[in-house]
C-alpha cells in the first residue's frame, strides 16, 4: 500500500495521471491501475473524475495528508539507515542532576546538535552519587556533576568553577544594604535545595561552619522552581553564580548579593566517564567537544578581563 500511497501523492501534486506517469516513469494505464488498487484496498473513492480532470474527494484529502506524512517518515528512515551505513550515527546516554539539566546542559546540547543534527541524546537524571553509579555501571556513557570526582576507574574533567550567591527579591530589605555579611543569614527566611543534593551539602556545611540557623521555608531540588518561588515567598536562596544570568534575575524581579564568605562554597562542575577504551565514538566525540567548548569559554572570559 505504501508504494501506491506515494504514487497517489504524485498524482495529486501533478493534478494529472498523464503528468504523474511521466514523472514516475510508469505507463499511464499502469499508474491508473495502481490508483484503482489503492481505492479498492481502502474501500473509498479518492478522486472525482471530471473528464480528464481529477478532483480530490474529502477523504482523498485526508489520505493525501497521510501520504505526505509517510513520505517524510520514509525520508527520515532512509537518512537514519545511511548514517548507520556510514558509521556516523550518534547516540549518547547522558547522566545529570535536575539542576544541571535546567542550566548547564541546554547550551551544551544546543552546541552539539548544531554540529550533529542527527544525533540522538538520551538523559537520565539523578543526584551526584547516583550519576557516579550510573557511569560506573555503564547505564550512561557520560555524567555531568557539580563536584570533582576522584574514584578508581573513573575519569574526571573539570569544566568550570562556581560558588553560591545570595538571591533575594529586589524589594527585600537586604537589597538596600551595601555590605551584606554572612551573619545576616541568621534567621533569614530561605528556600534551600533538598537533602541529598550537592548544593544542600554545600549550604549545610556553610551554616554549620558559621553557626547559622536560617528560617527554612521550603526544600526543593529544582533550581527553576526555587527561582520562581523566591518572590512569592518573599524569601532568599543560595544559588550558583554561574546560573544567575542578568535576564533571569530581571525577569523574576530578583537581585544577587555577593557575600565574601560564600566563596567558601566554591565547587567544580565536572564531566565524568569510565574507561576511555570502552567509550563509543559518539561518547568520545561528546567529551572532546564539551572540553573544547569550555576551554574556549574560559579563554574568552580571560580576554575580557
Amino acid at each position: 500500500m505504501f508504494e501506491e500511497l506515494d504514487m497517489f501523492a504524485v498524482v495529486v501534486e501533478q493534478s494529472s495521471i498523464n503528468q504523474a506517469s511521466k514523472l514516475l516513469n510508469l505507463s499511464q494505464p499502469a499508474l491508473s491501475r495502481k490508483i484503482a488498487k489503492l481505492e479498492d484496498q481502502l474501500g473509498l473513492q479518492l478522486f472525482n473524475r471530471r473528464g480528464k480532470r481529477l478532483e480530490l474527494t474529502s477523504i482523498g484529502q485526508i489520505v493525501y495528508t497521510f501520504a505526505l506524512e509517510q513520505r517524510q517518515q520514509q525520508i527520515k528512515f532512509m537518512q537514519t539507515l545511511a548514517h548507520y551505513r556510514e558509521g556516523d550515527q550518534i547516540s549518547i546516554n547522558l547522566g545529570a542532576s535536575l539542576t544541571t539539566l535546567q542550566t548547564t546542559l541546554p547550551p551544551l546540547v544546543n552546541a552539539f546538535m548544531e554540529r550533529h543534527p542527527a544525533a540522538e541524546i538520551k538523559l537520565i537524571t539523578g543526584k551526584t552519587h547516583e550519576i557516579v553509579s550510573y557511569v560506573r555501571d555503564k547505564r550512561v556513557d557520560v555524567g555531568i556533576v557539580a563536584s570533582s570526582i576522584n574514584q578508581p576507574g573513573l575519569n574526571c574533567i573539570p569544566l568550570f568553577d562556581d560558588h553560591l550567591e545570595l538571591v533575594i527579591p529586589s524589594s527585600h530589605p537586604l537589597a538596600e544594604i551595601e555590605d551584606v555579611g554572612i551573619e545576616q543569614l541568621q534567621g533569614l527566611p530561605m528556600i534551600i535545595f533538598s537533602t541529598g543534593t550537592w548544593y544542600r551539602k554545600l549550604t549545610d556545611d556553610l551554616f554549620h561552619r558559621w553557626g547559622i540557623m536560617p528560617d527554612i521555608r521550603m526544600e526543593i531540588d529544582s533550581f527553576e522552581a526555587i527561582v520562581r518561588l523566591i518572590p512569592t515567598c518573599k524569601a532568599a536562596a543560595l544559588l550558583p553564580k554561574s546560573y544567575l544570568r542578568p535576564q533571569l534575575l530581571s525577569d523574576n524581579g530578583l537581585v544577587d548579593i555577593h557575600i565574601p564568605a560564600l566563596i567558601e562554597t566554591r565547587r567544580t562542575t565536572s564531566l565524568i566517564y569510565g574507561q576511555a577504551s570502552e567509550l563509543s565514538k559518539a561518547a568520545s566525540r561528546w567529551i572532546n567537544e564539551t572540553e573544547i567548548l569550555f576551554r574556549k569559554l574560559e579563554e574568552d572570559k580571560t580576554k575580557k578581563t
